[in-house]
């Protein structure tokens, strides 16, 4: 039986420190002893050291196929990683893994097991979650299941195997400010998932900063659910709900019925409350507002209106 064939995805940014060994020392043999033909996908992401030549230095280009993508500048890791999927040819399947050393190479049999029972998409959770940002980290997750975005799995990493029918339906999408986990979960496919122990870098320094994760979380919020969009609307309705039947009381028992519960309401309460009514208009106005802005905003994604996981046909006679 003929092998069948499988990409590995390397995204790179300045990891000339530690991207040869990497390659050379920790995936080279672990791939030698597993029975499929890997393709190599580089995806060097402007790196201003020395990470391509140490690329093309290494033993891993003689000894499987490996296509290098060098951009002109640094795009970021999300691209990164959809480039390399639009790149992965024809092969039955993508493991997607990054060339720090943090993901375990050993667990890539693992995740083939999976594939071959069956699963789509096979996903490596972080088993201790090593991370300088475990609030910020739990706070997302958090944030995301509130705002009912689908699939996503706390601890869950980029470290992920994909069938050939999810790439393809991925490589469909259109839109720019991407988050690859994100929309891998939105695709609906059925996901495995292996725990795992992330590594110390074996080199070099994280290049995701506190800025820059601030910044995936909310691109996350926009682009994943509409919920952050109409939360306002929400807080409108909750403000003219609270302030009209109590300014109708105000006008009614203080000046319609001559106060006769002795209550004395200022005209400063009265002012309050008809501001608060107007605010809550306003909100609510924002809010229908937002829903037009929202179907806007999916258009503009332009994603596929469905994604089927499988279809048979029969021939019927007389059909």
């Amino acid at each position: 039986m003929a092998k069948r064939s499988v990409s590995i995805l390397l995204p790179a940014y300045n990891e000339a420190s530690g991207i040869k060994h990497f390659l050379d020392q920790e995936l080279s043999p672990t791939l030698k002893n597993l029975p499929y033909n890997f393709n190599l996908i580089i995806v060097n992401d402007g790196s201003t050291d020395d990470t391509l030549a140490e690329i093309k230095s290494s033993s891993v280009i003689k000894q499987f196929q490996t296509t290098i993508i060098s951009f002109t500048k640094n795009f970021g890791k999300e691209i990164s990683m959809s480039a390399g999927l639009k790149y992965s040819g024809k092969t039955a399947a993508v493991i997607m893994l990054d060339c720090d050393g943090q993901h375990p190479v050993s667990a890539i049999s693992k995740m083939l097991a999976k594939w071959e029972n069956g699963a789509k998409i096979v996903t490596a959770i972080d088993l201790h979650k090593r991370t300088k940002h475990k609030l910020g980290s739990k706070l997302f997750y958090k944030m995301m299941r509130l705002t009912n975005s689908p699939g996503i799995h706390e601890g869950a990493m980029d470290f992920r195997l994909l069938d050939r029918s999810v790439v393809t339906e991925f490589n469909r999408f259109t839109e720019h400010n991407r988050i690859t986990r994100g929309l891998i979960d939105w695709l609906g496919f059925p996901q495995e998932y292996i725990k795992v122990s992330t590594l110390k870098r074996a080199s070099g320094t994280p290049t995701y900063s506190t800025k820059k994760l601030a910044a995936l979380a909310l691109d996350s919020f926009v682009s994943m659910s509409t919920t952050p969009l109409i939360f306002f609307g929400y807080v409108g309705i909750f403000i003219t709900l609270v302030s009209l039947p109590l300014g109708l009381f105000i006008l009614i028992e203080q000046y319609i019925l001559g106060d006769p519960l002795g209550l004395d309401w200022s005209g400063a309460v009265a002012m309050s409350l008809l501001i608060s009514f107007l605010v809550g208009l306003v909100l609510i106005s924002q809010s229908i507002t937002a829903l037009y802005i929202s179907h806007i905003h999916a258009e503009a994604k332009n994603r596929p209106l469905y994604v089927i996981d499988h279809s048979k046909s029969s021939n019927l006679k007389g059909a």
